[in-house]
């Protein structure tokens, strides 16, 4: 691989109907990657989630056996509140690699989950269903290990319920023309979304739905994630005001290094903006918010993939 080239870590949109989920999943993963913090230091992006692959290792365990992987790790779009993943992978390339569509197991399709499936249809962007609550399944037991193992070890009732409840949820992508199944079925991932059940509340089967994310990214996007460190690009979330710094923009860096001082065009409604970056700026850790001002840490560079926030004139 050239000197200049390296793998960024795959960018994961997480979607689904409102109280799915999709903010107890990221608020999960947050909390166990901050605990696991000596294998790999968590770090809040704009916008985003930074899960690195030690983190992944260290939660998955057992799962991954002696497996390895080139990716540095996952960056998790937090698109609660966004309305932007529709316009993620406009301009200049697909920004959201893969996605996790989030379905409540009780609810099953609402209104916004058919909304977030027609967007992953349109982009053609590779996702796979969280099946999530499956915690609140009348007598559901906490085991260890795989969904089929834990599966044998439920009582007849929860069983009977899971599974009901899951081939409504097959039927249902079946009708929207995709072959769903559990992800220990599956022989091809390229024609078949994988379906992994999870508690988002008490973290069951999120080491899987990591597993077989990075897995995915690993055998059919890498080639895709290979990037130069040459001029920076992104795609904006969000234009803020904030206190001592005047308007600034939520970005996602998908590509290449952006610096501080560094010349940017930002697309407005009639014209492109051309200006300089005055500050490029990272949230602290929660942990180090002591008063709302002092939130970010100002840095010299970002590479991609990552949220930052910037600062520059004439917003």
């Amino acid at each position: 691989m050239k000197e200049n080239v390296y793998i960024r870590q795959p960018i994961v949109g997480v979607l689904g109907h409102v109280d799915h989920g999709k903010t107890t999943f990221l608020d999960y993963i947050r909390g166990t990657t901050v605990a696991a913090r000596e294998a790999g230091a968590i770090t809040q992006h704009i916008g985003a989630t930074e899960v690195p692959i030690d983190v992944i290792y260290k939660l998955c365990g057992k799962l991954l056996g002696r497996r390895k992987f080139t990716l540095p790790g996952l960056l998790f779009i937090d698109t609660p509140g966004h309305q932007a993943f529709t316009t993620l992978r406009k301009r200049g390339g697909s920004v959201a690699d893969l996605a996790v569509l989030i379905v409540d197991i009780n609810e099953g399709f609402k209104t916004q989950t058919y909304e977030s499936l027609n967007i992953l249809k349109q982009y053609k962007t590779p996702f796979v269903l969280a099946l999530n609550k499956i915690d609140t399944i009348t007598g559901w037991r906490r085991f260890e290990g795989a969904i089929n193992e834990r599966l044998e070890k439920q009582s007849e009732l929860a069983r009977s319920i899971f599974e009901e409840k899951l081939y409504d949820i097959i039927g249902t992508l079946y009708e929207n023309k995709f072959n769903a199944d559990l992800y220990v079925n599956i022989k091809d991932f390229r024609r078949t979304v994988a379906i992994i059940p999870i508690s988002a509340k008490t973290g069951e089967g999120i080491d899987e739905l990591l597993m077989v994310l990075v897995g995915l990214a690993q055998k059919f996007l890498e080639e895709n994630l290979s990037v130069e460190k040459g001029p920076g690009k992104g795609t904006v979330l969000e234009v803020k005001e904030e206190v001592g710094l005047g308007t600034t923009i939520d970005s996602i860096i998908y590509s290449g290094v952006v610096r501080k001082n560094d010349t940017i065009a930002v697309g407005a409604k009639d014209r492109p903006v051309i200006t300089k970056i005055k500050a490029l700026l990272k949230p602290k850790p929660l942990d180090e918010i002591r008063d709302p001002r002092e939130r970010f840490d100002m840095v010299d560079e970002v590479h991609a993939a990552c949220g930052v926030k910037i600062a520059a004139p004439n917003l």
